[in-house]
């Protein structure tokens, strides 16, 4: 495919905008540690949860969502759709006590719940372990996605694609610091949106497809429009795709951008907010753009493409010259989008590179702050200067980078990728929940969970590529929380003990003295400073609700849009109007719950 000049001066002026915001915020970034990887705790709710947004709409996500429709149809996105319950806690009871920590990254938690050299090495572990290893393996799924989109739709070998869209997210992530990737997160958020509606609107008015009518009319597509399994699906199908993200995924797995109890990349936006109802808000809105406003587009474009492109070998002989491995139905996105006019072509790559740039710069952020924070100022030099850590946090930045583009090439698919993170998260979510709430849980809890988990997906990722015993995901998914959950509690079981409990925590958080507290804990000098007087069980009645109100309305909006598109108007009215019930229930509830 060439690009005319319009196509390309979107596309460099993109490339223009971005930098020029990393330039203009790099000199307060670089200033100390918390301007580069916090932005000094001054983030509106806003421009947070459009960050956050921005971040989960990866250069994969289109090109994951395609690959669900094609082979399972819409009902399949409950693979995912099901981590909304999981955000709904987050947003309605850990966002605040996030906030109300006052630390620099979630993993500082470790040592304000557990003490000892137990909890140091739990913390120095998961920096690296979440920090670097797991990391590298979400950024390398973003990768592979971007070496698809630049072959498909540009004609480059992955070693230009990731060269290319590597430097330039690599340098405004070292100048910018969180600020400047939040910045630019908004800048990109627009355009992708722009980008995937506009795209979807021009692909089906495509003569081959026929509009909305001759889409929605089509033999290939009409058994994939269910919202959830059909009546007569087999037990299997309603067991996969529904029963098991509904009845389990959500709170026993943990996946980045939807972690049982918060953590990662949320967090860091979490802990840079002005306060507790900016993060609460910001988390909120969140969850309703990722789930609700987001998708459509992609499904669209996704259906489409079983018209055109019905099976593999139809991609694969318009598209040749791609490793045999990478064609796969994620290929279908890119594949369709090189049907876009002059002038959409240009805003559509450019929303796909944003959507690439976007979530790498915030992983690679996110990733430097671990790295920074709690293993090199930790255990390193922890006298070392601001600047010294700033250096570090950008060195650290460029080598995750170059790592992430070379994992790239061994993928194949992002449902792999989607389904191999799933598989070593299992079981670990439970724990994350629970250890708010339950003071039995230790470090040593912590660190079974996280081998178990890794080990026992170790062991399916070697028994499919090196003896070819296949199982099924769900398989794997049930497995591997069955296994971990059960290990880490008896674990836990086995080395109950008030030792491991930092006294001062469990003074404020679990002995309900007069003054109990789970506010305002930080880490200053080695000594633990606890300010404020909120429980973690305060108000928790008005929370559950809220998470239940705040579950319906969103799985209503979604579901409303869906409707509609699909020429149900009475079913989408219906749907509308629980939505609005369920926010004004909210809003109505919002004050109590920062009482």
């Amino acid at each position: 495919m060439e690009l005319g000049y319009l196509d390309l001066g979107i596309i460099f002026g993109f490339f223009i905008i971005t930098l020029g915001i990393g330039v203009l915020v790099s000199k307060k970034a670089g200033k100390n540690s918390s301007e580069f990887f916090l932005s000094g705790r001054n983030m509106p709710w806003w421009l947070l949860g459009v960050s956050m947004v921005a971040t989960t709409f990866a250069a994969d996500t289109p090109n994951l969502v395609a690959g669900i429709v094609r082979k399972d149809g819409i009902a399949g996105n409950w693979a995912w759709w099901a981590f909304l319950l999981t955000g709904m806690l987050t947003v309605f009871i850990y966002a605040r006590l996030w906030r109300k920590l006052g630390i620099s990254t979630d993993l500082e938690f470790y040592e304000i719940r557990y003490k000892g050299k137990a909890a140091a090495f739990l913390r120095g572990f998961r920096a690296i372990y979440l920090g670097v290893f797991f990391n590298i393996v979400i950024m390398a799924t973003v990768c592979l996605a971007g070496v698809k989109i630049g072959h498909t739709m540009l004609g480059l070998s992955a070693f230009e694609t990731l060269g290319i869209a590597s430097v330039v997210t690599v340098l405004y992530s070292l100048l910018g610091g969180l600020k400047g990737v939040i910045l630019t997160d908004f800048f990109q958020f627009i355009i992708a949106m722009v980008g995937s509606i506009w795209a979807a609107y021009f692909i089906i008015d495509l003569p081959e497809i026929g509009g909305m009518e001759g889409l929605l009319s089509h033999p290939q597509v009409q058994e994939k429009l269910n919202f959830v399994p059909r009546s007569n699906d087999s037990s299997e199908v309603w067991l996969n795709l529904l029963i098991i993200p509904l009845a389990v995924q959500w709170w026993s797995v943990w996946y980045p951008g939807a972690e049982p109890g918060g953590g990662g990349y949320i967090a860091q936006r979490m802990l840079a907010a002005k306060d507790e109802k900016h993060a609460t808000a910001a988390t909120l809105f969140f969850n309703f753009a990722h789930y609700a406003l987001r998708p459509w587009p992609w499904i669209i474009i996704a259906l489409a493409s079983l018209v055109l492109f019905p099976t593999l070998a139809d991609i694969k002989a318009q598209f040749p010259g791609l490793n045999e491995d990478l064609y796969q139905h994620d290929l279908a996105y890119p594949a369709m989008l090189t049907y876009l006019p002059a002038g959409l072509l240009g805003l559509v790559l450019a929303s796909l590179i944003s959507a690439f740039m976007s979530t790498i710069s915030t992983h690679l952020n996110w990733g430097s702050s671990y790295v920074v924070n709690d293993f090199y100022k930790r255990f390193i030099q922890p006298k070392a200067s601001e600047k010294t850590l700033v250096l570090v946090g950008r060195i650290s930045t460029a080598v995750m980078m170059v790592l992430a583009a070379l994992l790239s090439v061994v993928l194949e698919e992002a449902k792999f990728a989607f389904d191999l993170i799933l598989t070593i998260g299992a079981g670990t979510g439970l724990l994350f929940i629970l250890r708010w709430f339950w003071k039995a849980i230790n470090p040593y809890s912590e660190i079974t969970a996280m081998s178990v988990s890794f080990l026992v997906a170790l062991y399916f990722f070697i028994a499919d590529r090196a003896y070819h015993i296949t199982y099924s995901e769900s398989t794997k998914l049930l497995a591997g929380v069955t296994i971990t959950t059960l290990s880490w509690v008896l674990v836990t079981l086995l080395t109950k003990s008030n030792r491991f409990m930092n006294p001062e925590f469990q003074n404020r958080a679990f002995n309900h003295t007069n003054n109990n507290s789970l506010t305002d804990i930080s880490k200053t000098d080695g000594q633990i400073s606890t300010d404020g007087l909120e429980t973690r069980f305060k108000n928790m009645g008005i929370k559950v609700l809220c998470i239940f109100l705040g579950s319906i309305g969103i799985y209503s909006a979604l579901f409303s849009l869906g409707e509609y598109l699909v020429g149900d108007p009475t079913k989408s009215l219906y749907l509308g109007l629980v939505f609005l019930i369920c926010l004004g229930l909210i809003a109505k509830f919002w004050k109590k719950l920062f009482d």
